[in-house]
This record gives structure tokens, C-alpha cells and sequence, in this order.
């Protein structure tokens, strides 16, 4: 009997996808976040009369300009809840605590934060809550450091305010970041394997017979499973391409550069990678290129022009 070999278990591996998106204030986001920094809770009133917190620029009904603000009070009551029992980094609390959306006294809608009770048994709808201040505050919604339980009378109606404040805040950070576990599954998994001996390899799909590189399990025009592995590469033809002129964080990489979609000799379709060994200028479509590895021999680095005569356009034209 011949042994039949096992497959690969899936990898698994931590990921983290981050973005920090830097975006300017006009002058009603401006001033909402100028006056967190002081203490002070800015809505917008509507063409119809209702004070919006967080307030918005335009009128969610009419569309039309708003540019009223009033002053609501740093009291309120909850109107839904949810627990949230083991947080995640970054968020308002280290300890478990309730996500809920509280309308502020002098609002007509509600504004969602973090509450700060001892168990899921200490918060209702209905509760009354006042914001608890961060110790240190720089305009941004996470100077309110959360909601606390507060038993006070629904007094306040909603002050007029000019929105005016010394230094403004006119601009924000805003972070966005996920930290999850990523498997690739067992055809990626096959694919990373290969490439740890600096081949490549796809799948070649039993119906139509295109060889998708990296694989995917399954073929997604045809709806059938990929199984048989192709070793396609290592060199290929520049089909499409792009100059980077923009330095991304955390990579020792200078600009401008160019990154492109290479076509493996035997691949149904292209894959992208990083052309080097030439000025970004003369990168053109056609151009063909071989993988230069990284030192650890783990993937291609980037893709070097082999000095053959460029490929002409009918052999690559179907995978633009």
C-alpha cells in the first residue's frame, strides 16, 4: 500500500490590521470636541427644534446647514445597555463594564459611552448617569472617561452657546486598529509552506482550469474545490502597475516605489508584489521580473527584471 501523506496542519497565526486616520474639524466638530476639553457638552439644534449629541453638521431630515449649538447638561439617563464583560485593549475601561447610550439632559438623542458599574444587575434602562471627566483632556470623545451612576432630577433644558473657545481644536487622530487571530486555511497554509522552499505553487481548478495564485481552496467562478497544486513562477510579467509616493509607517522602504500585479509564468492570475532593481520610472507593463528573496528566505522581497526581452501584450492581456 502507498502511504498517503497528510495535509498540512492550517496555520494560525496573530494579526494586526492599524490605521490612523487624520481628518480636519469645521466648526461644529470643532467646537463639540474643544468643549469636552472644558468640561462643557455642545449639541446642535435641528430645523424641527431637536438638540442632536453628538452634534452633526447637517440636518439628518432636511439636509440643511446647522449651525446652532447648545449647551446640554453632563446628566442624563440610559436607554439601552449592553454588557460587556472581558474589554479589549484600548477600550474606555480596563474593567468589565456596560456599553449603553445615554441621553444627556437637554438632548433628543443619545450619545454612546462606557458605564462604570460593579455588575450587569447594577445597570438598567432608565438609570441616571452623569459623565466622569478624564484626569487629562486634549478635545476628543475620550476625554469623557465614562458614565457613572448618579441619582439627580432631569432639570436642565438646553442652553444657547456660541461654540467659541480659546484654541480650538482643528483636527483629529483617530486610531483604528484590530488585533485578531488569522488562519489562512489549508490551501494558503500549503502555499506558505511552499514558499519556505522558495517555490510557488497554486491550484489548479478541475473545471475551468485556471491556476489561482495564492490558492484559495476553491475555484470562486466555478464554485469547485482546487485541490491539485501547480508550481508556477518563479519568474513573471509585470501586468499592471502603481508608483508609490507616500512613506508608510514601520517600512524601510524609500520613495517612490513601485508596487504591481506580476503574472507567474503558468498562473491564471496575477499576483502583487514590490519591483526594485530598477528606477521606478522604467517600470512598464510587460516588463519580466524575478523574485529576489527575503534574508530569511521565508517569501519573495521584491521582484527584479530579468534582462529578457519584454513580453508582448496578447500573452498577458487576460490577466490585466
Amino acid at each position: 500500500m502507498t502511504a498517503v501523506t497528510p495535509p498540512p496542519e492550517a496555520l494560525r497565526a496573530p494579526l494586526v490590521v492599524e490605521f490612523p486616520f487624520t481628518r480636519s474639524l469645521g466648526p461644529v466638530q470643532s467646537a463639540f470636541l474643544t468643549g469636552l476639553r472644558e468640561r462643557t457638552v455642545l449639541g446642535v439644534r435641528t430645523e424641527a427644534g431637536e438638540v442632536l449629541v453628538p452634534p452633526v453638521e447637517y440636518d439628518p431630515a432636511t439636509a440643511a446647514e446647522l449651525r446652532e449649538l447648545v449647551e446640554v447638561a453632563t446628566t442624563g439617563t440610559v436607554t439601552t445597555w449592553a454588557w460587556n464583560p472581558e474589554p479589549r485593549p484600548g477600550q474606555p475601561l480596563a474593567t468589565p463594564f456596560a456599553w449603553v447610550l445615554v441621553r444627556l439632559d437637554g438632548a433628543d438623542t443619545a450619545l454612546l459611552h462606557a458605564l462604570d458599574a460593579p455588575g450587569p444587575e447594577a445597570v438598567r434602562t432608565g438609570l441616571r448617569v452623569r459623565i466622569r471627566w478624564a484626569a487629562e483632556r486634549a478635545g476628543a470623545i475620550t476625554d469623557i472617561a465614562c458614565f457613572e451612576p448618579h441619582e439627580s432630577a432631569r432639570e436642565h433644558e438646553p442652553a444657547p452657546h456660541d461654540g467659541r473657545f480659546d484654541a480650538p481644536v482643528t483636527g483629529i487622530v483617530a486610531p483604528a486598529r484590530l488585533d485578531y487571530t488569522y488562519s489562512p486555511g489549508r490551501a494558503q497554509t500549503r502555499y506558505l509552506h511552499a514558499l519556505g522552499e522558495r517555490r510557488t505553487v497554486g491550484e489548479r481548478c478541475p473545471s475551468c482550469a485556471k491556476v489561482y495564485v495564492p490558492p484559495r481552496g476553491a475555484c470562486p467562478t466555478c464554485g469547485v474545490a482546487t485541490t491539485d497544486q501547480v508550481e508556477v513562477g518563479p519568474r513573471g510579467t509585470v501586468t499592471t502597475f502603481c508608483i508609490v509616493n507616500i512613506k508608510a509607517k514601520n517600512l524601510d522602504i524609500e520613495v517612490p516605489y513601485v508596487y504591481a500585479h506580476i503574472a507567474l509564468d503558468g498562473a491564471g492570475l496575477a499576483l502583487h508584489g514590490r519591483i526594485g532593481g530598477i528606477p521606478y520610472d522604467q517600470v512598464r507593463m510587460g516588463l519580466r521580473v524575478e523574485p529576489v528573496w527575503s534574508e530569511d528566505g521565508r517569501y519573495p522581497d521584491h521582484y527584479r527584471p530579468t534582462g529578457e526581452p519584454d513580453a508582448d501584450y496578447d500573452t498577458y492581456k487576460e490577466l490585466l
